[in-house]
C-alpha cells in the first residue's frame, strides 16, 4: 500500500519536515503480536499488586511517538478500520465507581472534570457512547499506567508535549458550552460518579474516531464501536480486570486553564485546509473551523506536530451515522422512523 505523507508543524508553526506514514501495516501488527505472544505480562497474581515502572513506562508508551500518528485519516479510514478485527477475549464488566461522596468538593471537581471529557468528546453521540467515554476515564482511574483521580486521567499532560484527551490542550476549552448538551453530560458523569457502568467496553482505556486510523489501533485490542467512537482495551493481562487495582487518591482538582496560553497557541498553530475534501463526520468541506480535529484520536494530541485544528465545537457535527441516513433519503419510508429516533437522540 502506498504511504500517506504528512507535513507536520512544531510550536511556533513552521514546517520542521514530512513523515511517511502507512505501507506497513504487516509491520505494525506483527508489533502487536509479539506483544501479545512475547510479552504477555504479569500473571494474575502480579497484576493485583503495583506494575513495575518499566512495565508501566511500556504500556504508557504504546500509543506515543509513531504510534500516535495517522495512518490514514478521511472516507476511507472507516473501510480500514471495519477491516481491524474486534479482538477475541471475553467482555470484563468492570465494578461501579462510587468512592468519591457527593456533596464534597471532591465530588463536585470530579463533576466538573468529568463533565467536560464527555462534554467536549461526545457531545453529539448517543448517551450510550457518552457513557463509554466516562467509563474510559473511570478505567484509566484504575489502572497504574495512569493518575487514580477524574480530573488526575482527563488533565494528564495538558501543559506537558503530548495531551491524552485533546480538548485540554487544543483550545476546545474557550468555548462556552451549549447549555443543553452541558447538562446531558453532566447527567451522565453523575450517573457514572454514582456507581453505573457502560458494560459495552469493559476495560477500554482508549478510543478513536472512526475517520482516522492511529498506528496504535493495531498494537491494542478492538473492543466495541459505538457512534463514530472505536474502543480499546490493553492485550494480556495489562487488560484483565485484576490489572485495573488502584483505588482513587482521594483528591480531585480542577486544573487552572492558561487560557492566555491556549489562545497564543492557536493564533501561532492554526493551520490552512489544504484542498477542500468531504469527510466523513462532518457536514461540510474540511475547514479550520470544524470540529473533527485530524489528529484528534480521542486521546493524545502532540503539541509539537501538525496537531492544531480549531477549537472544536461538539454539536455542530453530525456523525457518520447521520451522514449514512442523509445519503438515504426518504427512499426507505418506514425504516427511517427508526433512525429517526436513533438520531434525535445524538442531537
Amino acid at each position: 500500500m502506498a504511504s500517506i505523507v504528512r507535513a507536520w508543524r512544531d510550536s511556533g508553526g513552521a514546517t520542521r519536515g514530512r513523515i511517511a506514514l502507512g505501507g506497513g501495516f504487516a509491520s505494525v501488527l506483527g508489533v502487536a503480536l509479539a506483544f501479545v505472544i512475547g510479552n504477555p505480562g504479569p500473571s494474575r497474581a502480579e497484576a493485583g499488586m503495583a506494575m513495575r515502572s518499566s512495565e508501566v513506562a511500556r504500556l504508557k508508551n504504546l500509543d506515543q511517538g509513531a504510534q500516535a500518528e495517522l495512518v490514514i485519516e478521511g472516507k476511507s479510514a472507516q473501510q480500514r478500520n471495519a477491516m481491524i478485527p474486534t479482538a477475541d477475549l471475553p467482555l470484563i464488566r468492570q465494578a461501579g465507581f462510587s468512592s468519591i461522596s457527593k456533596g464534597t468538593a471532591q465530588f463536585n471537581s470530579a463533576l466538573t472534570c468529568l463533565t467536560q471529557a464527555i462534554y467536549y468528546e461526545a457531545a453529539n453521540e448517543p448517551v450510550k457512547g457518552k457513557r463509554a467515554v466516562a467509563q474510559v476515564v473511570l478505567n484509566r482511574l484504575r489502572h497504574p499506567a495512569y493518575p487514580n483521580s477524574v480530573c488526575g486521567v482527563v488533565y494528564e499532560g495538558a501543559y506537558q508535549r503530548v495531551c491524552q484527551f485533546s480538548f485540554t490542550c487544543d483550545g476546545a476549552l474557550l468555548r462556552q458550552p451549549l447549555a443543553r448538551q452541558w447538562s446531558e453530560a453532566q447527567a451522565v458523569a453523575k450517573d457514572m460518579l454514582a456507581g453505573k457502568v457502560e458494560p459495552s467496553v469493559g476495560t477500554a482505556t482508549h478510543y478513536h474516531a472512526d475517520y482516522v486510523v492511529p498506528r496504535w489501533a493495531f498494537t491494542l485490542a478492538k473492543i466495541e464501536q459505538i457512534g463514530t467512537h472505536i474502543f480499546y482495551r490493553f492485550p494480556g493481562s495489562a487488560g484483565d480486570k485484576s490489572a485495573f487495582s488502584r483505588r482513587w487518591n482521594g483528591y480531585e482538582a480542577v486544573p487552572t486553564i492558561d487560557f492566555d496560553r491556549l489562545r497564543g497557541l492557536l493564533a501561532a498553530n492554526i493551520i490552512e485546509p489544504e484542498e477542500p475534501e468531504y469527510t466523513p463526520g462532518l457536514t461540510v468541506a474540511p475547514h479550520v473551523a470544524d470540529r473533527h480535529a485530524p489528529s484528534d484520536v480521542g486521546g493524545r494530541i502532540d503539541t509539537t506536530k501538525n496537531w492544531r485544528p480549531s477549537i472544536p465545537d461538539p454539536v455542530n457535527s453530525v456523525g457518520s451515522y447521520g451522514v449514512a441516513r442523509a445519503k438515504q433519503g426518504e427512499s426507505s419510508g418506514g425504516a427511517n422512523i427508526a433512525i429517526a429516533d436513533l438520531d434525535e437522540d445524538r442531537q
